[in-house]
């Protein structure tokens, strides 16, 4: 442990675009701190480049070109005079060589250091690193000498050893890029050159390893978070297990499996992975949980989550505040006691995607209507408004969508109701998705594992019959007609049988179909 250096941060730069940036932006604003937004082509008109102080652009459309180059984002700070940068997540943000590259221009990296982000990036050598530190990891082969495997047959003499099914996956990857699920070994050659050949595309590198598969797991992750002055602690768990191609969806703190004596041995294991690399900010271990109550290592995520919502409302706090704290040096404000005892209710997230909610593809367009949920307990985080456009070029999220209820029944109630609320038009969104999975039985009952999405494909699908059609169509008709034509068709409307209110249409649209809009 290094002798802490108090620092002051009077204005950050955050190198990253939509809610992650907006959301930053606000804790910032709370705390006096002023804020310096950077901008693609397509994104200067963007919410986060509107609420920020300054704004500087950076380039033309491409990631490449813009969010993910380092002279630009250090020249950004340059030229506002950033004196701190928060990567938020994606682009930068667990990149060691920006991290380097900040402290070489003197500007203070909002996150950890760069030697922990090198041993916990590549999952080869964190799976070494914490098992070394004690916690389980996936039996498993690193490749010879710990850095994967050269060629199929060495590897698949490996999988022989370890027993079918075995996962293949990327040494330096993550969102289940260059993963591959293997059940036989007469599958196994084309996985595994399938596998190399996707992360070489996405990392620049083709290094994969081998583990053994656990059969129906649930995606446990737990929140970590370290200073310069010795301490670490947990925020306790998130269920990430509904999950569509091994990116997650929906959400939730606490997990509905997960009780007081297995949370404190996985909180345990998850500091004792984060001690052993002296991590400091915030970090998320993700486990697989067997349903024996195993469970395993998988990989330590070096940023602050897409989910950590869900954490700040069981808990009461605010995470970005807790990163400003520990990046000027200051002790966490908590210890683990303190945090276990403010732990209350549940919380889920949903996240809303501009895509198509049959084929998950993207659906990138203008907004021409936009109607977010409000009330008690409800919290959405967006990075657009009405009007303005989704573009092709980045991830498609409009919005985190967060609720927080006293237990799990009344947050999955409050979220079903805030779904129903939510109105997006101009472009296709999977909320019709979230309505059919939050009422679908299996959900409700908290039974469910990382295969869910996948099994119950058909059920989770929005479809349409006729009534459903005759109901979506008399409710648009209705905003483009005279008034004296639209009471005419809501007579008609009304004559007709209410049909049982149905997920997939939502509320305001029922009413319309009879005669109460």
């Amino acid at each position: 442990m290094t002798q802490s250096t108090p620092r002051t941060i009077r204005r950050v730069l955050v190198a990253n675009r939509g809610e992650i940036a907006v959301r930053i932006m606000r804790t910032c604003k709370e705390r006096g701190i002023e804020t310096v937004a950077v901008f693609s082509e397509p994104d200067r008109l963007a919410p986060h480049v509107l609420m920020a102080d300054y704004a500087i652009a950076i380039g033309p459309a491409p990631s490449r070109d813009s969010y993910l180059r380092i002279d630009k984002i250090l020249g950004a700070c340059r030229e506002s005079g950033a004196d701190a940068v928060h990567p938020g997540y994606g682009f930068l943000s667990e990149n060691e060589d920006f991290v380097e590259a900040c402290e070489a221009a003197g500007i203070i990296f909002i996150g950890p250091r760069a030697h922990a982000m090198r041993k916990m990036g590549n999952k080869t050598e964190a799976r070494a690193t914490v098992s070394a530190a004690g916690a389980p990891v996936v039996p498993g082969d690193n490749g010879p000498e710990g850095n994967g495997f050269p060629d199929s047959a060495m590897a698949l003499a490996s999988a022989r050893r370890i027993g079918f099914p075995v996962m293949i996956k990327a040494a330096a990857g993550g969102g289940g890029k260059g993963m591959r699920l293997v059940a036989s070994e007469a599958e196994f050659t084309h996985a595994f050159d399938g596998a190399k050949r996707e992360a070489a595309a996405a990392f620049g590198d083709d290094a994969v390893y081998l583990e053994k598969a656990i059969i129906r797991p649930r995606h446990i992750e737990i929140q970590v978070f370290g200073d310069e002055h010795g301490n670490c602690v947990h925020l306790g768990e998130r269920d990430c297990s509904i999950q569509r191609r091994h990116q997650k969806v929906v959400e939730e703190a606490p997990s509905p499996v997960v009780g007081a004596e297995l949370r404190a041995r996985m909180g345990a294991a998850a500091v004792a992975a984060a001690r052993a690399v002296d991590y400091r900010g915030a970090g998320t271990c993700e486990f697989l949980l067997g349903a024996d109550g195993g469970f395993y290592f998988l990989e330590m995520n070096t940023r602050l989550q897409v989910e950590h919502p869900v954490t700040e409302m069981i808990y009461g706090i605010d995470l970005v505040s807790w990163q400003l704290d520990v990046a000027m040096g200051k002790p966490l404000p908590l210890d683990q006691a303190g945090l276990d005892g403010r732990r209350r209710g549940h919380a889920l997230e949903c996240r809303i995607y501009a895509e198509d909610p049959v084929k998950f593809l993207p659906s990138p367009g203008v907004i021409t209507h936009l109607r977010t949920p409000d009330g008690p307990w409800v919290r959405n985080d967006s990075g657009c408004y009405e009007g303005a456009e989704i573009p092709v070029h980045y991830d498609p999220m409009i919005s985190k969508l967060v609720v927080w209820g006293e237990d799990r029944a009344q947050a999955v109630a409050r979220m079903r109701r805030a779904l129903d609320e939510y109105q997006v038009r101009g472009i296709e969104t999977n909320l019709p998705f979230h309505r059919l999975c939050l009422r679908h039985p299996e959900f409700v009952a908290g039974d469910f594992d990382t295969g869910f999405i996948g099994r119950e494909h058909a059920r989770l699908t929005p479809g349409a019959d006729g009534a459903d059609l005759d109901a979506g169509l008399i409710a648009l008709a209705l905003e483009q007609l005279t008034p004296g034509a639209a009471s005419a068709a809501r007579t008609t409307a009304a004559a007709a049988p209410a049909p049982e209110a149905s997920p997939e249409i939502s509320a305001w649209r029922w009413a319309g179909r009879n005669g109460r809009a």
